[in-house]
């Protein structure tokens, strides 16, 4: 349930924090409300359409190599989680004021009205199709049931809602890198997390050796049937008794994405001073 409250909390603000802008910067123009309405519809309309395709795959795959299918997602949440991480240390801000920008030539006649909805239902879309894919990752491989998915869904929904229209009503000037820190992390251990786990289903399919069977054996302190062990394993994939594989497959993941992160951002300061001169 934390798990899929994080996630969807973490999608839906960001999504709502691009709403907010366009809806801040275009502020008293007749017709906003019903564009920008009719491009989350449209949005939410394309993210139901990934979510039944992913549903059709899965029962396509049942009983035909379902560990190889199960693997297969995890490791493209892994790489969507991996690249979210990567490009929005780079571009968060710059995508926030190029958002602004839109709204603000939509109110001053410089753009037509239909780029609000545009701008709104790539924006529900992108991250909608990008939590589908992730529930559907921890669906496959946390004990979780619906009900427990469903109600963190809720709550990621509600505070993702609600922290979008405290933006709008005047919040923007909080820095938002101090939020996006702590959920960037948060979403490095659940990729890394997951990359272990599709691990432990290529070690089930016979496709990678397991390289030890057990590294270590926590479970005297602390077993996946737990409360506090359901939870890990949610959040970090964690395993009392992890294969060798699982253990390399996490690690590397943390490994690879931070690189990235930071040769991204080295260059990026390094364009900005080269702007400056």
């Amino acid at each position: 349930m934390l798990a899929t409250a994080i996630i969807v909390f973490r999608e839906v603000l960001e999504a709502s924090l691009i709403i907010s802008i366009v809806l801040a910067a275009s502020k008293g123009l007749a017709g906003r409300n019903t564009w920008v309405g009719g491009g989350i519809a449209a949005g939410v309309a394309g993210a139901v359409l990934v979510a039944v395709f992913a549903e059709a795959l899965a029962e396509a795959a049942a009983g035909m190599g379902q560990e190889l299918f199960n693997a297969s997602i995890l490791l493209a949440a892994v790489l969507m989680l991996g690249w979210h991480n990567v490009w929005m240390s780079q571009h968060g801000r710059e995508m926030a004021k190029s958002v602004g920008e839109v709204g603000r030539a939509v109110a001053a006649g410089d753009r037509p009205l239909y780029a609000l909805a545009i701008v709104c239902a790539v924006a529900v879309l992108r991250e909608g199709s990008e939590t589908v894919l992730f529930l559907y990752g921890i669906a496959s491989t946390s004990g979780e049931g619906p009900t427990a998915m469903l109600i963190g869904g809720a709550t990621g929904v509600a505070g993702g809602v609600a922290l979008g229209i405290a933006l709008y009503f005047g919040l923007l000037s909080i820095p938002m890198r101090h939020l996006f820190t702590v959920t960037n992390w948060m979403i490095l251990l659940l990729a890394a997390g997951m990359a272990s786990q599709a691990a432990g289903f290529l070690v089930q399919a016979d496709l990678v050796p397991p390289l030890g069977d057990a590294v270590w054996d926590t479970s005297w302190l602390l077993t996946e049937s737990s409360i506090f062990g359901k939870v890990l394993h949610a959040l970090v994939g964690y395993v009392s008794r992890p294969a060798g594989i699982q253990v390399a497959f996490f690690v590397v993941t943390i490994v690879v994405i931070e690189t990235f992160t930071l040769l991204v951002a080295r260059n990026g300061e390094a364009t900005r001073k080269m702007a400056t001169r």
